[in-house]
């Protein structure tokens, strides 16, 4: 039975419950009293600290994991970069193993960080580069130690003059390569420049005329047998060739100039429009769109080429490039021809992206024309761009050409026949009256009139021929072209803006000005298709060239069947 409030048991009973909430550590509120709360306050503190620092190492574990896992992508995906890694290591620890030889050079321990910065510095990702390196440093130490030890040796002749004569040179040398090595012509051999000032003025600060001599010939010797076992280990275990790289580069650009081409054309002819044109296109950065990275792989790739051309003509014959002074220059010559032609396929992926588009009742028009020379142009590319990698010349009995020509010409024709598709047919009819009417105003408006029903009906007449050629029955345009276009224009808000109420137009010049617009990027379009056909002369003349110097093999021709003759004999044969 509860206590009444206010009678002596319900107060012993309150009593009693605030006795055991004291020893708890809780008061009446159910919170922690002040004596626990200090311990509380204390222990959190203590559990946050380790609990900051745990993250940490959580993060910092899963740092290195990420690292990891992004090395090990790279290596699985380029092999050759684990290769390379794995040869540097094998090199510096032979140099390290030579240098700890004490017999054959005893006194060779002060100056052995000559060979292992040989190795660090020469060591390079291919053949070609390790040898161009390899020459430069050679170059420069031989030539700035020659130097050097004939101006010690006069230093040593001055007598107290020997410390300014010494400090002139060094400040005519170091300007002398400076100033040379600026020259354009002098690139490749910025390398041999930097090594020719550093040996120079460490032999020439290196002190007496005794120690002039032993700092320069030791010097020489471990460069030699650093650079010795750079060149050894990057020939003959696993060689990476800069040549064979510039090769495969040409290869990529062909087939991504001729992904790009097939894609720019078919997108434009099904009416492929950009919602909204991704950033990275507009900065001309990587994207995802595979129209875009083809023709832009090829246009980028021009410093790349030069770079891995200027380790290439150091290589030796290898592979299927058995010739001394290979025709490397020719490559790079044939990735510019094709980057001629992609400079035309960033245009057509420009009509694309642009603002201004030809309504899709006209791009029908020439949508089979179009298409063919896409097909055709891609076709070529893709060809030469197998002999390229396969290293065939094209067949003399066939024209490769032949078929994009006769597509080019196709649609230039269908261009002539339907020109007024392409401009604003009121003012191309009205500047081709007879003078006689020019006076007669009511002559003009009956002209005008005239043809414009000409011009429509020759649309319902090429309607009707596109729908016969595609089993489908004539219809004609309901509504006519130009309240069409207005709805074209309606439906795309981009420049001119245009006003409208409902159905009505209320800036009609404007309007007219959209309309040609929009059929001119039609004609720019189709123009830019008929530009790239020609450009491809010039790229095949540059790969014909290639195969003469490069020495080319002749095409396969097609394998006979074996007659019924013949394989009768070698079934007996067999049999025998």
């Amino acid at each position: 039975m509860a206590a009444k409030i206010g009678s002596f048991r319900h107060s012993f009973a309150e009593k009693s419950k605030e006795r055991l909430l004291s020893k708890k550590g809780y008061s009446d509120f159910g919170i922690n009293s002040s004596s626990a709360g200090d311990d509380e306050d204390g222990s959190g503190a203590k559990c946050r600290c380790f609990k900051s620092i745990y993250d940490k190492f959580v993060n910092f574990f899963k740092s290195i994991l990420r690292t990891g896992n992004v090395l090990y992508e790279m290596g699985r995906s380029d092999p050759r970069k684990f290769i390379f890694a794995s040869k540097m290591g094998m090199a510096l620890a032979l140099v390290s193993l030579v240098i700890f030889f004490k017999e054959p050079l005893k006194d060779v321990g002060p100056y052995s960080i000559w060979a292992i910065l040989t190795v660090v510095v020469v060591f390079e990702f291919s053949v070609g580069a390790t040898l161009n390196k390899g020459f430069n440093r050679a170059l420069g130490t031989f030539s700035a130690g020659a130097l050097a030890l004939g101006i010690a040796y006069i230093s040593v002749k001055l007598g107290a003059f020997a410390e300014p004569f010494v400090v002139f040179n060094i400040f005519l040398a170091g300007f002398s390569a400076s100033f040379i090595k600026l020259h354009p012509s002098m690139k490749p051999y910025e390398y041999g420049f930097r090594v020719f000032l550093l040996t120079y003025c460490i032999v020439l600060v290196s002190g007496t005329s005794s120690t002039f001599f032993n700092t320069a010939l030791y010097r020489l010797v471990l460069i030699a047998i650093g650079a010795g076992i750079c060149l050894v280990i990057n020939i003959f275990v696993y060689p990476i060739w800069s040549g064979e790289d510039l090769h495969k580069l040409v290869v990529k650009n062909f087939m991504g100039v001729a992904t790009s081409l097939e894609g720019c054309v078919n997108g434009y002819v099904q009416c492929v429009e950009y919602e909204r044109i991704p950033s990275k296109i507009l900065t001309y950065q990587a994207s995802d769109d595979p129209v875009y990275n083809g023709y832009r792989s090829a246009v980028q790739s021009s410093s790349r080429e030069d770079a891995l051309l200027d380790f290439a003509i150091w290589e030796p014959p290898h592979g299927p490039y058995r010739s001394f002074s290979y025709p490397w220059k020719s490559f790079v010559k044939v990735s510019g021809a094709l980057r001629h032609c992609a400079f035309m396929v960033m245009a057509m992926h420009g009509c694309i992206l642009s603002e201004i588009q030809a309504p899709p009742e006209k791009r029908l028009v020439f949508r089979k024309e179009l298409q063919r020379v896409g097909t055709a142009g891609a076709k070529v590319i893709r060809e030469l761009g197998h002999k390229v990698d396969k290293m065939e010349k094209l067949s003399s009995e066939m024209d490769i050409l032949l078929e994009v020509h006769e597509a080019a010409e196709e649609l230039q024709m269908k261009i002539d026949r339907k020109s007024y598709l392409l401009v604003n047919s009121e003012s191309w009819a009205a500047g081709m009256q007879p003078k006689e009417f020019d006076d007669d105003p009511q002559n003009d408006n009956d002209m005008d009139d005239e043809n414009k029903t000409k011009v429509i009906d020759s649309l319902n007449e090429m309607w009707g021929d596109n729908n016969s050629s595609q089993g489908q029955s004539v219809t004609t345009i309901d509504p006519p072209l130009p309240q069409m276009i207005s709805d074209v224009t309606i439906i795309k808000a981009s420049w001119p803006h245009l006003s409208f109420i409902g159905d009505t137009v209320l800036n009609e010049p404007e309007a007219k000005v959209y309309e040609s617009a929009s059929s001119l990027s039609l004609a720019t379009f189709a123009s830019l298709l008929i530009e790239f056909v020609a450009r491809l002369q010039n790229l095949v003349d540059e790969f014909e060239e290639l195969s003469v110097k490069a020495n080319f093999k002749d095409p396969a021709g097609p394998k006979e069947e074996p007659g019924i003759w013949t394989r009768l004999s070698s079934c007996f044969q067999l049999k025998d």
